[in-house]
C-alpha cells in the first residue's frame, strides 16, 4: 500500500495563503531566533523594522529569503502592523499571522492557529497567554483584565486575552478597515472593529515566555500608553452605544424576534402588568434624559437597583436611536422653552456665551421634563395594551 507523505508546514501555510508578519523595534538580540523559529513553519515572512536604532538592520541583512520593510523614524507598533498587513494583503495573501520579535511567543504554537483556521475560516484568532506564567509582570495581568472588560462593554463579547500580539488576521474580511491608532492600542481597536463588522474573534491557547526582570526589554510606556488606551476606549464606548448597539438592535427587529420578545418577556412573563409597564416607562425615561451615550447602561444598572426588569428597561431605552435623536433634541429644547417662558430659537446672530449657557439650561430642563412625560405615557400605554390583551396579572 502506498502511503501519502505528510504535507510540510510551510507548504500547508502556502496552500492556506498565509504569511507571517514580525514587527520589530530594538529587539536585535531575539529577532534572529524568532525568524529562525517561524521559518520552520512559514517561508513567506515579512519583517517590519519600525525605526530601530540598535543592530536590527544588521540582523536582517544577514538573513536571506524574507521581505523587509524599514523606515528611519519609530512610528509605533500599530503603524508597523498596519504597514505589514497592507503589504501582505497587496501581495495577495488571505491571512496574516503576527508574532512579536521579543521572544515571548513560541513559533512552535503556529500550528494551533492553522488547525483552528482550517476548521473556522476567516475568523480573527488571538493567542490566549497563560497570565499566571513564570515572570509574568503584574502590570500585564492588570492591563489585560482592564482591556478585556472594555472589550466586553464595547462588543458584548468575552475573551480571555485581548492584548496578545500573537494573532491571525483574515485579510479579505478586514478589507480597508479604518483605524484611529498607530501604537499599542491599535491591537485593541482592530478586534473591536472586527466584531462590529461581524467577524468571529476567538482565542487560541498559546504558551508565553517572559524573561527575568533584568533581561526583559519592554517598549511599553505605562503612563502615556495607558492614557492612549483609555482615550481609545472612551471613543469606542461612545461609538458602541451610539452606533453599534442601536444597529445591532435594528438588525434583531425581525418579525419572529419581536414575537419571541413579546411572548417571553411580556405576555408570558412572571411579572405583573404594572411592573412590566413601569420597566417600559423607566426605559423610555432613561433613553431621553441627557446622558447621551450612556442611556442603556444607566437604564440597566438603575433598573437592577430599583427592582425592575432590566431587559425591558434596556430595550425601551433605545428610543434614543440615531433617527430619533434630532426629534428628541428639538422636543427637549422646545419643552424647556415652554417651561421657562422662552420663545423662539437660537440664531447665529444671537450666539454668545451667555445665550449658549441659557440654551443649554433650557435644553437640560426640557429634556428632563420630556423624559418624565414620555416615560409616564409609555407606562400607561404599555399597561393598557397588556390589559387589552387580557394578560392575567400576577399577584406579588
Amino acid at each position: 500500500m502506498n502511503s501519502v507523505a505528510p504535507i510540510s508546514w510551510p507548504e500547508r501555510l502556502r496552500r492556506l495563503s498565509c504569511a507571517v508578519i514580525i514587527p520589530t523595534y530594538n529587539n536585535a538580540g531575539t529577532l534572529g531566533d524568532v525568524i529562525a523559529g517561524v521559518r520552520r513553519y512559514c517561508s513567506d515572512i515579512f519583517v517590519v523594522n519600525d525605526g530601530s536604532t540598535d543592530k536590527t538592520a544588521e540582523v536582517l541583512a544577514a538573513v536571506g529569503g524574507i521581505h523587509t520593510i524599514a523606515y528611519a523614524r519609530n512610528r509605533g507598533k500599530g503603524y508597523a502592523l498596519r504597514t505589514g498587513l497592507r503589504a501582505v494583503a497587496e501581495a495577495g495573501f488571505r491571512y496574516a499571522l503576527t508574532i512579536d520579535s521579543d521572544g515571548q511567543h513560541y513559533p512552535d504554537d503556529i500550528p494551533c492557529f492553522i488547525d483552528r483556521i482550517e476548521r473556522q475560516p476567516d475568523a480573527l484568532l488571538i493567542g490566549a497567554r497563560n497570565l499566571a506564567a513564570e515572570n509574568m509582570p503584574g502590570r500585564n495581568s492588570f492591563a489585560n483584565r482592564f482591556s478585556n472588560f472594555w472589550f466586553r462593554v464595547e462588543t458584548g463579547r468575552t475573551l480571555a486575552d485581548t492584548q496578545s500580539g500573537f494573532r491571525l488576521y483574515p485579510l479579505d474580511r478586514l478589507g480597508r478597515m479604518r483605524s484611529l491608532c498607530r501604537r499599542y492600542e491599535f491591537e485593541v481597536e482592530i478586534i473591536v472593529r472586527a466584531v462590529w463588522r461581524g467577524i468571529e474573534v476567538e482565542n487560541v491557547p498559546v504558551r508565553v515566555y517572559y524573561a527575568p526582570e533584568g533581561e526583559r526589554i519592554s517598549h511599553f510606556r505605562p503612563l502615556r500608553d495607558f492614557m492612549r488606551i483609555s482615550i481609545l476606549n472612551t471613543v469606542l464606548v461612545l461609538e458602541a452605544l451610539l452606533l453599534y448597539y442601536p444597529w445591532r438592535f435594528f438588525r434583531s427587529l425581525t418579525r419572529e424576534n419581536i414575537r419571541r420578545f413579546v411572548r417571553c418577556h411580556i405576555t408570558h412573563s412572571g411579572e405583573s402588568n404594572v411592573r412590566l409597564a413601569a420597566a417600559m416607562g423607566w426605559g423610555v425615561f432613561c433613553g431621553i434624559i441627557p446622558l447621551w451615550g450612556y442611556q442603556m447602561i444607566f437604564a440597566g444598572v438603575t433598573a437592577h437597583f430599583i427592582g425592575l426588569n432590566k431587559f425591558i428597561a434596556v430595550v425601551f431605552s433605545n428610543i434614543s436611536i440615531p433617527p430619533m435623536i434630532p426629534l428628541i433634541l428639538y422636543a427637549s429644547y422646545w419643552t424647556g422653552g415652554q417651561m421657562l417662558g422662552h420663545a423662539g430659537t437660537l440664531g447665529l446672530a444671537d450666539i454668545s456665551f451667555q445665550r449658549v449657557a441659557d440654551s443649554l439650561v433650557q435644553y437640560l430642563i426640557g429634556s428632563c421634563c420630556l423624559a418624565v412625560v414620555c416615560g409616564m405615557a409609555a407606562s400607561v400605554i404599555g399597561w393598557s395594551l397588556m390589559t387589552l390583551l387580557k394578560r392575567r396579572p400576577v399577584h406579588e
